[in-house]
C-alpha cells in the first residue's frame, strides 16, 4: 500500500481526512464519518516509511526529538495536505487533513451577508472560532480571498502550517509559516508591525502575549483576523479575556471592547441530501456590545445577540434552526448540534464500517456508505486494475 495512492484515494472520495496509524488499517473521514479502507493493518515499519517519505530532513529531526510535528506536503499541483505526525503506544501515526488548492469564494461556502462587511472592514479584530474540523481555515481563506481580489492591500499571514496559498492579485500577500519562516506567533506578530500591513491573520492565538499583540495590532489601524477553540461566540470573549492574569485583565477589556468588529463561531452539520453545510453564530461589535464587554457584563452578550439580527448577529441555535427549516438538516442533524454535551452522538451508522478497496477511481457514495456482512465495500469502479491514480 502507497501512501501516494492512499492520499489520491481520500481526496477521490471528496474525504476531508486520511488516518494512518501502525496496527491498524487507513481510515478516511468521509463528511465527518470515519471509514475504514480495505486493506491489511499497517505494520510500524511500514507506517515509519510511508511518514518519513513525505517529511525534509529538518522534520524527520523534529519528528524524534519531540515525537510529534506538524507540516504541509503538497503532491502536484491539485493536492495539498495538513499533517500531524505523532506517536502512538503501538508506533508511528498521522493525521492528513486535505486542503483545496481552489479558495472557495464566499458564496460557494454560503457565508452570512455579514462576512462580506468583515474582509471589507479597515481596523479591528474579527475572531473565527469552533472545534477542530469545523471549517475555520477555510472561512479565513475565503474572507482573505475576497480582499486579494477586490483591495489593493498589504496582508501577512502567520501560520503553523501554512494551509491555503494564495496568489496575488490586487494584493500582496506574504505567507509566513511557523518554523520555516518564524520562530513563534509573538515574534512574527512583533515583525508585522513594522511590514507595513494592512491585514493580518493569525492562524492561532495560542497564549496572552500573542492575544495581547493581536489585539494591539488592532488598535493601531490594522485588520486582525484570528482563530481560538471556542465553541461560541461570548466565550471566545471569556476566553480571550480569562488568559491574562487578573491585574490585566480590566487592561484586556478595554482593548477588546475597542476593537472588536465580530466573532463568527461556527460548525459543520450533515445535509439531508448528502455533503455538509455550515451553521454560523455570529456576534458583532456594535457600541452595546462593546460596552458589555467593557463593564464585564459579556453573559448579557446572548440576550444581545438574540435581539441584534438587524446588524446581522444571530444565534447558533436560530442558524441550525434556519437550516431545519429550509430542509437542508433533519430534524436529528438539528437536535445533535443543540445538545449540550458533544458525546452525547446519538447518530445512526456511528460505528458503521463502509470501506472500499484501492483500486482505482472514485468510489459512488452507495458503495461508501452500505454495509455488507463484513463491514468492508470494495470499489467497483474500475476493474481494469489501471489505478487511475494522478496528482
Amino acid at each position: 500500500m502507497d501512501l501516494t495512492q492512499l492520499l489520491a484515494f481520500t481526496m477521490q472520495n471528496g474525504a476531508s481526512d486520511l488516518h494512518i496509524s501502525a496496527e491498524n488499517p487507513p481510515i478516511i473521514r468521509v463528511n465527518g464519518q470515519m471509514k475504514r479502507v480495505k486493506g491489511d493493518p499497517l505494520t510500524k515499519d511500514v507506517m515509519r516509511d510511508m511518514i518519513y517519505s513525505v517529511m525534509t530532513d529538518d522534520q524527520r529531526a523534529e519528528y524524534e526529538k519531540n515525537l510529534e510535528v506538524d507540516f504541509a506536503i503538497a503532491l502536484g499541483e491539485k493536492a495539498r495536505f495538513r499533517v500531524n505526525a505523532f506517536n502512538t503506544r503501538r508506533g508511528p501515526a498521522a493525521v492528513f487533513r486535505t486542503i483545496p488548492t481552489e479558495v472557495p469564494t464566499m458564496a460557494e461556502l454560503e457565508l452570512p451577508p455579514i462576512m462580506r462587511r468583515f474582509a471589507e472592514l479597515e481596523k479591528g479584530i474579527v475572531l473565527v472560532t469552533g472545534p477542530t474540523g469545523s471549517g475555520k481555515s477555510t472561512t479565513l481563506a475565503s474572507l482573505i480571498n475576497h480582499i486579494n481580489l477586490t483591495q489593493s492591500k498589504h496582508i501577512i499571514t502567520i501560520e503553523d502550517p501554512v494551509e491555503f496559498f494564495h496568489n496575488s492579485k490586487k494584493s500582496l500577500i506574504n505567507h509566513r509559516e511557523l518554523g520555516a519562516d518564524t520562530h513563534s506567533f509573538k515574534a512574527a506578530l512583533k515583525s508585522a508591525l513594522r511590514e507595513d500591513p494592512d491585514v493580518i491573520l493569525v492562524g492561532e492565538m495560542r497564549d496572552h502575549e500573542t492575544i495581547s499583540l493581536a489585539l494591539t495590532a488592532a488598535e493601531t489601524g490594522h485588520l486582525v483576523f484570528g482563530t481560538l477553540h471556542s465553541s461560541s461566540a461570548a466565550k471566545t470573549i471569556d476566553r480571550i479575556i480569562d488568559v491574562f492574569p487578573t491585574g490585566d485583565k480590566e487592561m484586556v477589556r478595554a482593548m477588546l471592547s475597542s476593537s472588536i468588529q465580530g466573532v463568527v463561531a461556527q460548525t459543520l452539520l450533515k445535509k439531508q441530501e448528502g455533503g455538509r453545510v455550515g451553521a454560523f453564530e455570529i456576534l458583532v461589535g456594535t457600541s452595546a456590545v462593546r460596552n458589555l464587554i467593557r463593564e464585564n457584563q459579556v453573559p448579557q452578550i446572548f440576550s444581545m445577540m438574540q435581539t441584534g439580527s438587524r446588524y446581522g448577529m444571530i444565534t447558533m441555535e436560530d442558524a441550525v434552526r434556519d437550516l431545519e427549516e429550509a430542509g437542508i438538516i433533519s430534524a436529528d442533524e438539528a437536535h445533535r448540534a443543540l445538545l449540550k454535551s458533544s458525546d452525547e452522538s446519538g447518530s445512526e451508522g456511528s460505528g458503521e464500517y463502509a470501506s472500499a478497496a484501492l483500486g482505482g477511481g472514485r468510489v459512488d457514495e452507495d458503495d461508501i456508505f452500505n454495509d455488507n456482512q463484513s463491514g468492508e465495500v470494495s470499489s467497483e469502479s474500475d476493474k481494469s486494475g489501471s489505478g487511475g491514480y494522478s496528482f
